[in-house]
C-alpha cells in the first residue's frame, strides 16, 4: 500500500534492509486543544487523554497507513520490564492491549509499537529481519531492566547475539531538561553499567539533570549491543513538534514502531 508518512516524522536509521522503524511527531494529526496534532494514545487504555475518540481513531488510521501494511500493536504500558511476543495469526484486539512495556515479533505484518511523551522509545532489530522489538524506556523501566529483558528475548527468538542487533533511540526528554531526585541517580549508580557522568548537579540541593538517552546507550552497550543510533531529539524543548508530559501534563502521546517488510 502507498505510504502516508508525514515528512516531519522521524525515520529510524541504521536498521537492516528488511526492517523499517518510524516515530511520529505531532505533525499530520487532527486532534485539537492540549492534544493538538497526532495524538495516538488509544482511549481503551487507562489514564486516557482528554481527546475526541474520533480524532484518535483518525490519527491511528494515518499512522497505520505509513507502516507498509503492518498492523501496529499498542501496549498497556506500566513503566515495568515485561516483554510480550506478538504473532501475526493471533494479534490482540484494540480493547485488549497486552500489559507490557516492550514487544517483539519474528513475523511480517506486525508492527511492535510503544507510546511515549518524554520516555525513550528504543527500537531493536535482529540481522536480516529475523526479528524486531520495541521498548518503552522511562527511567523506572530502564533501571528495572526493560532493555535487558527485551534484548534477551529478541536474541532468543531470532537466534542471534546482542552484538548482531541494531538499536535506534527515538525522541525523549533531553539531558538538559530531565530533573530528577537523588533516588533516581542512586537507582542507576548502584548498577555497574552506569556512570556518574550521566548525571549533572542542577545547583539545587538533591537535584540532578539525568541523561536518559545516555543511560540507555550505556545499558545497551553493557548488554553487548554495538550498533546504536538516534537519541538526539528533546521532547520538552520543542513544543511545536513533540508532546511532553513533563512540560504540559495534559498532552497527547507519540508512537514509535518497528516492523519487518
Amino acid at each position: 500500500m502507498p505510504s502516508e508518512r508525514h515528512p516531519d516524522w522521524l525515520v529510524a536509521d541504521g536498521l537492516p534492509a528488511q526492517v523499517r522503524g518510524l516515530m511520529a511527531t505531532r505533525a499530520g494529526g487532527v486532534s485539537q486543544g492540549a492534544c493538538q496534532g497526532l495524538n495516538l494514545r488509544p482511549n481503551e487504555l487507562p489514564r486516557a487523554t482528554e481527546d475526541d475518540p474520533a480524532h484518535i481513531r483518525e490519527n491511528q488510521r494515518r499512522f497505520a497507513a505509513a507502516l507498509d501494511g503492518a498492523v501496529p500493536v499498542y501496549l498497556n504500558q506500566v513503566h515495568g520490564a515485561d516483554v510480550v511476543r506478538l504473532h501475526r495469526d493471533r494479534l490482540p484486539t484494540p480493547g485488549d492491549c497486552p500489559v507490557a512495556d516492550a514487544s517483539l515479533t519474528t513475523d511480517q505484518g506486525v508492527a511492535c509499537t510503544v507510546l511515549v511523551a518524554d520516555c525513550l522509545p528504543v527500537l531493536l532489530a535482529a540481522p536480516a529481519g529475523r526479528g524486531v522489538a520495541a521498548a518503552h524506556a522511562g527511567w523506572r523501566g530502564l533501571a528495572g531492566g526493560v532493555l535487558d529483558r527485551t534484548v534477551a528475548a529478541l536474541c532468543e527468538a531470532s537466534g542471534c547475539a546482542p552484538s548482531e542487533l541494531s538499536a535506534w533511540l527515538g525522541a525523549s526528554i533531553g539531558p538538559a531538561r530531565f530533573e530528577v531526585g537523588g533516588e533516581v541517580r542512586t537507582a542507576f549508580l548502584d548498577q555497574p553499567q552506569h556512570s556518574a557522568e550521566r548525571f549533572r548537579a542542577t545547583g539545587v540541593q538533591g537535584k540532578w539533570w539525568a541523561d536518559l538517552p545516555g543511560l540507555a546507550r550505556e545499558r545497551l552497550g553493557h548488554l553487548g549491543v554495538r550498533q546504536i543510533s538516534g537519541g538526539q531529539w528533546c521532547t520538552v524543548s520543542d513544543p511545536s513538534r513533540f508532546f511532553s508530559f513533563r512540560r504540559d501534563r495534559d498532552t497527547g502521546r507519540h508512537a514509535a514502531a518497528i516492523w519487518i517488510v
